[in-house]
């Protein structure tokens, strides 16, 4: 069954998240924290992979209380101003207690001592970060986070690796941003950066006008063997 449900932690209400599940028993878990767009077939996909590769794959539906069920289309002009707007409805403090429930509710379906990592894009980007510094997450990766320099009074608690994929002609994260987020990170014992110059917001989409093949492909290489090296 693809969706689950999972109780918040204050117990106020419970939201679903897709799951997929590989064959055999899990090496671990990956946690999908969706962009402004949704849990959309992209975002799903993206599970999909991380079952292929031995893993549960699970993204939660942030928007839940805002409206519930959402899949947007960011090559379609009206749905991305739809996307936007729900960005800004965002508490993302309450995301992040669902994201925490989401680890748990993965740890539940692991073996004994199984770990869980996260992986976001976009505003999920911004979330990784957050969920690197505020749960117990194994490992985090972020793909272009948006307004990461915001956040960098946070990065104390990052105790545990956390990989950040900078796109390095990103509109939303202008060249100025990225100086800072390198100015306060390049030095973190726990924190790994990587650059990919040319590349906007997006590259590392599924599919759709925003994909750049060779440096998602890059990308994802990166993510993969750190997911391996830190959660299973």
């Amino acid at each position: 069954m693809p969706l689950i449900s999972i109780e918040t932690l204050d117990h106020d209400g419970s939201f679903n998240a897709w799951l997929a599940e590989p064959e055999g028993t899990p090496r671990g878990a990956i946690v999908v924290i969706q962009e402004i767009f949704g849990v959309n077939p992209g975002i799903r996909a993206k599970c999909d992979h991380w079952a292929s590769l031995g893993y549960l794959g699970l993204a939660p539906d942030l928007f839940w209380r805002i409206q519930q069920g959402v899949e947007l289309d960011p090559d379609v002009p009206e749905q991305f101003q739809e996307a936007l707007a729900l960005m800004q409805k965002l508490d993302q403090d309450r995301a992040i207690a669902d994201i925490e429930a989401c680890i748990r509710a993965a740890r539940s379906r692991l073996p004994e001592g199984a770990r869980v990592g996260a992986v976001g894009y976009c505003l999920g980007g911004r979330l990784a970060f957050m969920t690197a510094a505020r749960t117990d997450v194994d490992a985090s990766v972020g793909y272009y986070g948006v307004m990461l320099e915001a956040l960098l009074g946070e990065k104390h608690a990052i105790a545990r690796p956390l990989m950040l994929h900078i796109a390095g002609a990103d509109h939303f994260v202008t060249p100025d941003k990225q100086a800072l987020i390198h100015e306060g990170l390049d030095d973190h014992p726990r924190v790994t950066l990587y650059d990919y110059p040319g590349e906007d917001h997006g590259f590392a989409t599924e599919a759709g006008d925003r994909r750049s093949e060779a440096a998602a492909q890059l990308a994802d290489s990166r993510t993969e063997a750190f997911f391996a090296e830190h959660v299973g």
